[in-house]
């Protein structure tokens, strides 16, 4: 027996010994110097070249870095640029000869020729390939007639970029700070083959921050990154990813529990707790718009155009925003343009007003029968919803399929899918409504506006106009801002006339902040949160703090 009880206290000593890997991280570490923060679902990609989505915008931010990047203030400044030159028909950037990526080689110009290339080259089917375009041989490229090398941008030594334009672009130094513009390593790239960014050992960083540990679905771990070329500015040594998950409950309880730094999405419930326990309440408009987009395909019931009016006439996007998703913040939607883009003297949609849909019933019926009739069937086919399986995007769809049904018969049924998996679908067209929303990917209208253009690849639903093409045309070609104000204008009005989609809201946060972190950036472009300058204000108190000679 006493021998048993000596190997128990064996092991016991032992285990004390190990270190506490395993522990969860804390909302703020001072100690350590990190924090801890949640992300609503695992990111699809991390490879620059194809990542699309919000969620993998915000683990990117942090550990890649463009030409051009933004300030703790959200101002344009160099990023691996040093200094930069824009002209009509070409952009040269000069970079830093200490940039650098996180095995220490240099950052070239080469790496962002490659990286464009590969964004152009049809063989990797990246859905922002339209970016090209604004290159010599850009789009015949993308269309597979022209080799990936023909790109018209070029590197004139390692530290020497020229990007030659096929047409004014005022706004290019502002596009360049987007996820698709960001660098890759040839050499590194192809050594990884179809694994490249798909786990923490694949991949590298030239951002403030590089990844270190990634447990699909799970959890992701992000440390300094320090042959950054800027290291000396960031002030935290990590940011830990425990916790993936998009119940707005669950995240506010983590928050309270003290496990990650952020909350937001915040609803009357979680708002309401937060005052009660003396929490300050922030708000954040992300310019984010949100849309129920229709599948234009030839033989899809939502290419019928008197189908989609009947379905406008019957919805209500302020009822949808105030009254079933509920969560303070959010505005209906009646543009897929938000509220902060600017028009000449006022905002976009002041000087631009977006038709708001009449409510009728007896109309809508009317444009259902022609729509029957049109497609030579006495009832229409079930249709089918595609969304997120989160709970706010399954109370919206419910809601959608309930308005339906109440007042035009129609049956939507919902197809409830994992992050990954809807982005898949709504790429291969399957399915007759999505449930969508587009984020501004830079500082201009043209981000929205150009979203439904025939060579998109954003366009899920596939809705083409020559007019529509037309009219993006005329607006990339010019920098006259009133002119492509009116374009803008134009756009809108023909969205809105042949029902492209239908417009939910714009959405709104309330969030709360840990009381010890500073300097987190809310961005509208790019990836929001960004804690890339944010510190841990306890942790200078802790350091200011005599010890008597004992390490903290």
């Amino acid at each position: 027996m006493m021998a048993i009880c000596r190997q128990f206290m064996l092991v016991y000593c032992l285990l004390l010994a190990l270190p506490l890997t395993a522990a969860v991280p804390l909302a703020v570490d001072p100690i350590n110097n990190e924090i801890a923060i949640v992300v609503t679902e695992e990111p699809q990609w991390l490879n620059t070249i194809k990542a699309t989505d919000q969620i993998s915008f915000i683990v990117i931010d942090h550990i890649a870095e463009g030409l051009m990047t933004k300030d703790a203030n959200n101002k344009l400044i160099g990023g691996v640029a040093q200094r930069w030159e824009l002209t009509d028909d070409k952009a040269t950037f000069w970079l830093r000869e200490d940039a650098r990526w996180s095995d220490g080689k240099a950052v070239t110009a080469h790496d962002f020729v490659f990286a464009w290339q590969q964004v152009a080259n049809p063989a990797n089917a990246a859905e922002y390939a339209f970016l090209m375009r604004l290159f010599p041989n850009g789009e015949d490229i993308i269309a597979g007639k022209m080799p990936p090398e023909s790109l018209g941008i070029e590197a004139l030594d390692d530290h020497t970029l020229v990007a030659h334009l096929t047409s004014p672009t005022a706004y290019f130094l502002e596009l360049v700070t987007f996820i698709s513009f960001r660098p890759v390593r040839e050499d590194f790239f192809r050594a990884q083959g179809e694994r490249y960014a798909a786990d923490a050992d694949k991949m590298i960083s030239n951002g403030p921050f590089m990844l270190t540990e990634w447990v699909h679905g799970a959890s992701m771990r992000m440390e300094k990154n320090p042959h950054y070329w800027n290291a000396k500015a960031i002030k935290l040594d990590a940011i830990n990813v425990p916790y993936v998950t998009g119940d707005p409950n669950a995240i506010f309880n983590l928050f309270m529990d003290n496990k990650i730094a952020m909350a937001r999405n915040l609803d009357y419930s979680a708002t309401k707790m937060a005052l009660q326990r003396r929490q300050k309440l922030r708000s954040f408009k992300d310019g984010s718009v949100f849309f129920i987009e229709f599948n234009h395909r030839e033989g899809r019931p939502a290419a019928n155009l008197n189908l989609r009016l009947a379905m406008r006439h019957v919805y209500d996007a302020a009822e949808l925003t105030y009254k079933v998703i509920g969560l303070p913040g959010n505005s209906p939607a009646y543009s897929i343009y938000p509220g902060f883009l600017q028009g000449e003297n006022d905002s976009l949609l002041s000087e631009y007003p977006p038709n708001v849909p009449e409510l009728d019933t007896k109309l809508a019926l009317q444009y259902l029968e022609q729509a029957k009739r049109e497609l030579g069937v006495e009832e229409i086919p079930p249709l089918t919803l595609l969304l997120s399986d989160t709970p706010n995007s399954i109370k919206q769809a419910e809601y959608f399929q309930n308005v339906m049904a109440r007042t035009l018969g129609l049956e939507i049924k919902l197809d409830r899918q994992i992050f990954k998996q809807r982005l898949a679908k709504m790429t291969a067209g399957d399915f007759d409504l999505v449930s969508a929303g587009w984020g501004p990917d830079y500082l201009d209208a043209m981000t929205f506006a150009d979203l439904f253009t025939s060579w998109n690849l954003n366009n899920r639903g596939r809705y083409k106009s020559d007019r529509y093409d037309a009219l993006i045309l005329k607006a990339q070609s010019t920098t006259d801002q009133s002119f492509r104000n009116r374009i803008f204008g134009q756009i809108q009005q023909l969205i809105y006339d042949e029902v492209v989609v239908l417009p939910q809201y714009e959405r709104g946060y309330i969030y709360v902040l840990h009381s010890d972190i500073a300097g987190v950036r809310r961005s509208i472009i790019g990836g929001d949160e960004n804690y890339t300058y944010a510190w841990i204000t306890s942790r200078e108190e802790l350091q200011n703090k005599p010890t008597d000679g004992v390490s903290p």
